[in-house]
């Protein structure tokens, strides 16, 4: 029998749900990106594109930011480059470590991957409503950044 107190429960039943939302999302959009694109490597386009301006991003701080080994990381940086989607180039300030920039090419093929997966999303208008979804998104927001502040 379980001692957690009610709200424990509550709290690790919502991340056991985002844990198997996760799985189940990321599957769903593997099957749909293209240029053949995994997750992972449209995860760091679109990072790239959202936080583009908020600094240097090297391999060490994506992976920081991911939560993977540097060598994830740094696999997943070599599939995107021999792509063309991005480029590494020597830090100015340590020539031993590497800045990751996105390329027009990598852009494009993010938004390549967005108009992609769209319309395959458009059936879980079956699941949430169009009100639901933007209801959902700001508590989930709150909860990322308090996450991302407390890793």
């Amino acid at each position: 029998m379980s001692k957690l107190s009610k709200r424990e429960q509550a709290l690790f039943l919502l991340l056991n749900e985002i844990g198997i939302i996760s799985q189940l999302s990321g599957a769903r959009l593997d099957r749909m990106l293209p240029h053949g694109l995994t997750v992972a490597q449209f995860s760091v386009l679109n990072h790239l594109v959202r936080l583009e301006g908020e600094g240097d991003w090297s391999p060490a701080r994506l992976a920081a930011a991911f939560q993977v080994t540097k060598g994830t990381m740094t696999s997943t940086l070599q599939r995107l480059e021999a792509k063309g989607f991005i480029a590494l180039h020597k830090n100015p300030a340590d020539g031993r470590a590497k800045i990751v920039t996105l390329t027009k090419a990598g852009r494009d093929a993010r938004e390549s991957a967005m108009n992609a997966a769209g319309p395959g999303l458009g059936d879980l208008e079956s699941a949430l409503s169009a009100e639901e979804v933007e209801a959902l998104i700001p508590a989930l927001q709150k909860l990322r950044i308090w996450l991302d502040m407390h890793r």
